[in-house]
């Protein structure tokens, strides 16, 4: 499944979704022209590797990907998810939101794989962060998804609580099954990157708060 957007109108353009989805689509962009090598030493340099942090690197890693299947996914997600919470929260706060989930999503990793020299890179930690706001402020929404079944494609209206619950459930298990068998998932997935940025965004969306209605389209600037 793949969300593609929500069905709530908005009142203001996600200048800030979209900078972030641009920034990271140049980055790759940049990724593709560097060789194997300059490229693995680009990640270890700007990716966050748990053993040894670079302060830098808890918010360069989340504009970094590590291939088209990850960029796609985490940008749809983004889209889907980010345009509405950016029109609740405001332009700045939402900046302030989404970089300070990402933040807490990396220290996490760090602190269940502190001994791994592998760069961990990708604004999922971000994104799920959005992703658990999104959730408390707007549980009766449905997203239009994109759907695999067998050889067909198609795209249902599927209620935004089923989708981020689901989801939020898989990264447990996958997190909770990462530490069972080597404390770093098979798949070089962040699951307790996941799970934190998802708990940071539902704690710090009440904190910082979303405007009031009425001010939706008179508060469209920074």
């Amino acid at each position: 499944m793949f969300p593609l957007r929500d069905d709530r109108p908005t009142s203001t353009t996600p200048i800030v979704t979209i900078l972030l989805i641009t920034a990271c689509v140049l980055v790759f962009g940049f990724e593709l022209l560097l060789d194997d090598f300059s490229r693995n030493a680009f990640m270890l340099h700007y990716g966050v590797v748990p053993a040894h942090v670079r302060l830098q690197s808890l918010l360069t890693s989340m504009f970094l990907h590590g291939g088209w299947s990850h960029i796609i996914g985490n940008m749809l997600f983004l889209w889907a998810f980010g345009k509405s919470l950016e029109d609740a929260m405001g332009h700045s706060k939402f900046l302030a939101f989404y970089l300070s989930c990402g933040v807490i999503s990396a220290l996490v990793h760090i602190f269940f794989n502190y001994y791994s020299r592998m760069p961990t890179v990708g604004a999922s930690g971000a994104i799920a962060g959005v992703m658990g706001a999104y959730l408390l402020k707007f549980p009766r929404s449905n997203i239009r998804t994109l759907v695999f079944i067998f050889v067909f494609v198609t795209t249902v209206d599927i209620p935004a609580v089923f989708i981020l619950l689901y989801w939020f459930v898989t990264q447990i298990f996958s997190g909770y099954g990462s530490i069972a068998h080597t404390h770093v998932s098979d798949s070089g997935v962040a699951w307790f990157a996941h799970i934190g940025g998802f708990i940071a965004g539902m704690i710090l969306v009440q904190i910082m708060g979303t405007r009031p209605r009425y001010y939706a389209r008179r508060d469209i600037y920074w």
